[in-house]
């Protein structure tokens, strides 16, 4: 197999997973008495996500999302729930910079093997007008983060 097509499988291995997310996300809808909400928006394109936590200490116990927009948001919000739920601060804080630099374009962040099926979305760095499209969830996760404490 030639690496151009290995490279082609992953590109729409990554496609496919992001579809499904998007399809059928993780973690959409709203818990019971979150700590914290956080609503975002991108003005740019219209996507909105409103993130859910209820923390056991500094432990994520619960996260939900509720929003609308585009494939590339509500996919990263899904797999961010997943990816983030029983981490505790210090995890999530190393999780979410380290997706950060990945959908920025940082070579080691996309090859980084512990970026698990976040990884699907590193293609968006090839795209800077969607890059905040990823990140809106993150940011929302962030700011409950800063909030909390």
């Amino acid at each position: 197999m030639q690496p151009s097509d290995r490279s082609a499988q992953i590109s729409a291995l990554y496609q496919e997973m992001i579809l499904d997310h998007y399809r059928r996300p993780r973690n959409k809808g709203t818990i019971e008495n979150p700590d914290e909400k956080i609503v975002m928006k991108n003005p740019l394109c219209g996507d909105e996500i409103e993130v859910q936590i209820r923390y056991d200490g500094d432990q994520v116990a619960d996260i939900g999302f509720t929003g609308r927009g585009c494939s590339i948001s509500q996919a990263s919000a899904s797999m961010m729930t997943q990816i983030i739920k029983g981490k505790s601060a210090d995890e999530i804080e190393s999780i979410r910079s380290r997706f950060r630099e990945m959908v920025m374009g940082d070579q080691s962040a996309q090859a980084d093997p512990t970026m698990g099926s976040l990884r699907a979305l590193s293609g968006v760095a090839k795209f800077p007008a969607r890059v905040k499209c990823a990140l809106l969830a993150w940011n929302a996760l962030e700011e409950a983060q800063r909030k909390h404490g």
